[in-house]
């Protein structure tokens, strides 16, 4: 116990020394949290915008739709061109002759989706009301999920994984380069510690840096600026936590053991990391990518631990939905942690 808590000591007093690791594994993290999360929790910005001329019933609709930010042009030839030069997605113009004229960007097939069915079912339902008919059909759209939940709490669970991501594999693979450089890793092999005392110490120092993540993330994150409210069975998502940051340590230490220098440490790291953030949906729903992509996204571990973090702090599963993601990543973490205990080196000979 004297040998770990020296070496965790040391490791810990490293990691804050470290400038460059306080930066990838707190501040860059951090600054994705505050700018997605100002840019979301601002209401305007999940409008759809979209030009309207003249007036009219179809118009008075879409300008009272809540999500609908309609801007009014004197001319079909301004919403047009403010159309054409990527300003708005689309506009709708009411001729004389109770024709609507839908101009769209087909640049954007998204948006552009999105407005023909939003025109589309307005003229639709303007037609049913002018024939003086009650409608057959209903139509009653609620959400599954706890009404309180904001954009922040689908951004939280990822960025937060990706925040540990970086602090197991950045902080181990660093760490153990450097002490390899500096012969430290030769003296503890030679003294009377044992190899799982060193990597035991590694892992409690990650774990620490882990809570002190979540602990802040969330804590700005719970702020009255972005509104994260914690809901449901969050508390499940615990196990997920502790399983993934075990997956990116033994990265992290597959890292440490190829790797030459600090800079090639780091650099390996970043490789891993941020491509594996984007496939992964720490910053866009992986749902829209294609199916091939999706299928290849499954063999990343932070792709497992989004998903179950958002499975109880979004969703509210139960404990059974624990066994998939701590399954995956545990598994993950022994098949990893033994190729990289094979191929671990002491020394640079």
């Amino acid at each position: 116990m004297s040998a770990f808590k020296s070496l965790s000591t040391a490791m810990g007093k490293g990691f804050i020394r470290d400038k460059a690791a306080l930066f990838f594994v707190f501040l860059m993290p951090m600054m994705f949290l505050v700018i997605f999360g100002l840019l979301f929790n601002n209401p305007d910005s999940n409008k759809i915008k979209i030009g309207v001329v003249g007036d009219g019933q179809v118009i008075s609709t879409l300008q009272q739709i809540g999500g609908v930010d309609a801007q009014k042009f004197d001319t079909p030839e301004a919403a047009i061109e403010k159309v054409k030069s990527g300003d708005l997605p689309g506009a709708v113009i009411m001729r004389a002759d109770n024709t609507v004229d839908l101009r769209y960007a087909a640049s954007n097939q998204t948006n552009a989706g999105l407005i023909q069915g939003l025109v589309s079912g307005v003229v639709n339902n303007v037609n049913v009301q002018a024939t003086g008919q009650k409608p057959k059909f209903t139509y009653d759209p609620n959400q599954v999920e706890d009404k309180s939940l904001s954009a922040i709490q689908y951004l939280t669970p990822g960025i937060l994984s990706w925040a540990v991501a970086s602090a197991g594999v950045f902080g181990t693979g660093v760490a153990f380069v450097a002490w390899r450089k500096k012969k430290v890793l030769l003296r503890l092999r030679l003294a009377p510690v044992s190899p799982m005392t060193v990597l035991s110490s590694r892992i409690a120092v990650t774990l620490g840096i882990a809570i002190a993540q979540a602990v802040l993330f969330i804590g700005i994150a719970m702020l009255p600026t972005f509104g994260l409210k914690l809901s449901g069975t969050w508390a499940l998502s615990i196990p997920v936590f502790l399983s993934g940051m075990l997956a990116f340590c033994a990265i992290g230490l597959l890292v440490g053991a190829f790797a030459k220098t600090e800079e090639a440490a780091t650099g390996a790291a970043q490789v891993v990391i941020l491509p594996m953030a984007f496939l992964s949906g720490t910053f866009f729903p992986i749902d829209q990518a294609p199916g091939w992509l999706r299928t290849v996204s499954e063999i990343f571990p932070l792709r497992h631990m989004n998903d179950g973090m958002q499975d109880f702090l979004v969703r509210g599963k139960g404990v059974e939905a624990l066994l998939l993601p701590c399954g995956i990543l545990l598994a993950f973490t022994l098949v990893i942690g033994f190729i990289a205990t094979r191929v671990f080196r002491w020394d640079d000979r």
